[in-house]
C-alpha cells in the first residue's frame, strides 16, 4: 500500500500543523480529536432522509458519471433500504454548499476540497478507491502539447497557464506551491493564470491548443485518454509529482449512526467485477478497483500541509 510522503513535489515541508488553523466551523464539534465533525448525540439533531442524495466530485462532466455510478447506487439502495438519487453537481463550491445545507448526504469530494468540506459542511470521509493490491493515489501533472516550445516548468514563464479551480489540490494548490517555492514563479508576475473550472476543461484546452500549459490530475487524463476523448499524442507531460490521495468518500455528519454504518457497508460490500464503476476507474494508474478505509487525519495530512504552506484558510461562508 502506498505511504504518503512527508515531502511532496520535491519540497520539504517542515511545518508544525496547528489544529486551530484548520478548526471546524462553529456549528460542529470534535470531541475525539479526529478532525471530523462529531455525530450528534441528541436525537433531534439527527436526520434519516427517505431519499439519499449522492454526488460525485465534478472533476469532469457529471453526465459522464450518472451511468457509471448507477449500479453502485442500486447496491446502496438495497443495503440501506433507501431510494438513492444521483445529484450532478457542477462545481466544488456547489457540492460543499449542498451538504452544508442538508441537501446532500453521501459524496465523493476531490482531494483539494476534502478539508473545506470537512470543516465547513460536516463531511465525514471514510473511504477512497485503490487497486486490488491496495495501491492508491494520483499525480499532479504539468501538461502541454507537442510543439508548444515548453519542455520544462521554467518555460511557462511569460505564457498562459491553466488551473482548474482554487479548491483543487492538483489543479491549483499543489502546482502553485511548486512554482512559487521551487521555481520562484508567481502568477500574474511571471505567467498569466487562467481558470478552466474543471480538469477535463484544462485537458481539452491543452489538447486543442487553447492553453499552452495546464496543471491537472493524472487520473483524469488517464481516463479521458482511455475513453478516446483526447489522444495521447495530443498531450505532453513535462512534470509529475509524487502521489496524492484520491477523492474521499463519506457522509454528512448528522445522518443517523445506523444509517452511516449501512452506507459504509454498501461501499465495502460492493462487487466491482463486471461493474460500470470498474470499467471506468480501472483506466486510472494505478487502477482503482475497490474501496479501502482511510483516516482523514492521517491520509489528508499532506494536503493540509500544502494548504498551510499556501496560507489557505478554510473559511466558511
Amino acid at each position: 500500500m502506498n505511504t504518503l510522503p512527508r515531502t511532496i513535489l520535491g519540497l520539504a515541508f517542515s511545518l508544525t500543523m496547528s489544529v486551530s488553523a484548520f478548526a471546524l466551523d462553529a456549528r460542529y464539534t470534535d470531541a475525539d480529536g479526529d478532525l471530523l465533525a462529531d455525530i450528534p448525540t441528541a436525537a433531534a439533531d439527527l436526520v434519516d432522509p427517505p431519499v439519499l442524495v449522492f454526488a460525485y466530485t465534478p472533476v469532469e462532466d457529471p453526465a459522464v458519471y450518472a451511468k457509471v455510478w448507477e449500479g453502485f447506487l442500486e447496491h446502496m439502495a438495497t443495503v440501506t433500504g433507501k431510494r438513492v438519487q444521483f445529484f450532478p453537481v457542477q462545481s466544488n463550491a456547489a457540492q460543499i454548499e449542498a451538504m452544508r445545507a442538508g441537501r446532500l448526504h453521501v459524496a465523493a469530494f476531490n482531494t483539494g476540497s476534502n478539508p473545506l468540506a470537512v470543516n465547513c459542511a460536516g463531511f465525514r470521509p471514510f473511504a477512497m478507491m485503490a487497486s486490488k493490491t491496495g495501491d492508491f493515489g494520483y499525480k499532479m501533472e504539468f501538461i502541454t502539447y507537442p510543439g508548444s516550445g515548453i519542455e520544462k516548468i521554467e518555460d511557462i514563464k511569460g505564457k498562459k497557464m491553466a488551473f482548474t479551480s482554487e479548491t483543487s489540490n492538483s489543479g491549483f494548490k499543489a502546482p502553485s506551491a511548486l512554482m512559487r517555492d521551487q521555481f520562484k514563479m508567481e502568477a500574474k508576475r511571471d505567467f498569466e493564470p487562467v481558470f478552466s473550472g474543471k480538469h477535463d476543461n484544462s485537458i481539452l484546452g491543452v489538447a486543442n491548443k487553447d492553453y499552452m500549459a495546464a496543471a491537472v490530475a493524472s487520473s483524469v487524463r488517464d481516463r479521458m485518454t482511455a475513453r478516446g476523448v483526447v489522444k495521447a499524442d495530443q498531450l505532453k507531460v513535462i512534470y509529475a509529482s509524487q502521489a496524492f490521495p484520491t477523492s474521499g468518500y463519506g457522509t454528512a455528519h448528522n445522518l443517523k449512526p445506523e444509517l452511516q454504518a449501512k452506507i459504509q457497508e454498501a461501499f465495502f460490500s460492493f462487487k466491482w467485477e463486471g461493474s460500470e464503476l470498474l470499467k471506468e476507474f480501472e483506466k486510472s494508474e494505478p487502477p482503482q478497483e475497490k474501496f479501502i478505509r482511510i483516516s482523514y487525519k492521517e491520509t489528508w495530512e499532506v494536503v493540509r500541509q500544502i494548504d498551510q504552506a499556501m496560507d489557505i484558510k478554510y473559511t466558511c461562508k
